[in-house]
């Protein structure tokens, strides 16, 4: 029998107090424009910086013509899946689990709960442990016991072309798209038709977290793990371009990034940004 765990969001007032009002009476979708989370990442950027997506690549490569190095990298983590990730001693059935999603599942609640929103789609969910059993304490004393019971949502689908009981591409949209742990994996070539894929699954919701510095592992190869690290603006500019492209939609991204007053770099903070379609 497999080990409970158990994640208990105590950390703070946002974690603990998620106020979650039966659906019904939730109405039409608000049309918040991000509030959820204030774009704070401002204060990180230069007073000229827009968001406007000038700066973004052309798009040369796409789900069916992706680069050489997206084949090459997929075989390597379908390598890693299968044998485990050696530098960090994991064996196959710890590396890739999908875990991290624990540290983001308050916050994509919240905004579950402010649409309304019922499918899921978790886009690179690793092999989907977190959707397993586990308990999830609240401050206020209720204790839901798994991911989907806590958003309270009908399904939940997994992809993730790297895990093969996962590999089949996904049909159809779903109301939600969430994406933890993957986008900074992926080249950077492929990174603008990545994203676009994403949000082209979603009908309300896109919900992404980026890590913008060096990871822990390193692939068979020798190399980072984390092969596109770019800077928050970067990321921001190609999910502004995409979310342009699809009407009703609107985008949160959690950044984990090197603190700009701290010299050495090891210090992480958050940002977080957020946008929408508009009209042009």
């Amino acid at each position: 029998m497999k080990a409970k765990l158990t994640w208990c969001f105590l950390r703070n007032s946002v974690d603990a107090d998620v106020h979650r009002e039966p659906k019904s009476s939730l109405g039409q979708k608000p049309d918040n424009n991000g509030t959820l989370f204030k774009a704070t990442a401002r204060a990180f950027f230069p007073a000229s910086y827009s968001g406007s997506g000038t700066n973004n690549p052309m798009i040369e490569y796409s789900r069916v013509n992706p680069s050489p190095r997206y084949q090459e990298l997929l075989g390597l983590y379908k390598q890693m899946h299968t044998e485990g990730a050696e530098s960090v001693n994991l064996p196959p059935e710890k590396t890739f689990p999908g875990l991290s999603l624990k540290n983001h599942v308050v916050r994509i609640g919240m905004i579950i709960e402010i649409l309304g929103s019922e499918t899921i789609l978790d886009y690179g969910s690793g092999k989907g442990k977190q959707y397993g059993p586990v308990e999830i304490a609240t401050r206020d004393g209720r204790t839901f016991l798994s991911i989907k019971d806590f958003w309270r949502v009908s399904s939940i689908t997994c992809f993730d072309p790297a895990y093969e009981p996962f590999s089949v591409l996904p049909e159809g949209k779903y109301d939600g798209v969430v994406s933890t742990d993957v986008l900074e994996h992926c080249p950077k070539e492929d990174v603008p038709w990545i994203i676009n894929e994403m949000f082209s699954y979603a009908r309300e919701f896109v919900f992404m977290n980026v890590a913008c510095y060096p990871a822990v592992k390193t692939l068979p190869n020798g190399e980072n793990a984390h092969c596109t690290v770019e800077p928050v603006e970067w990321w921001k500019d190609l999910m502004d371009d995409a979310v342009a492209q699809h009407p009703g939609l609107r985008y949160y991204a959690e950044f984990s990034h090197p603190d700009p007053l701290e010299v050495s770099g090891k210090k992480h903070i958050l940002s977080f940004v957020s946008g929408k379609h508009r009209e042009r």
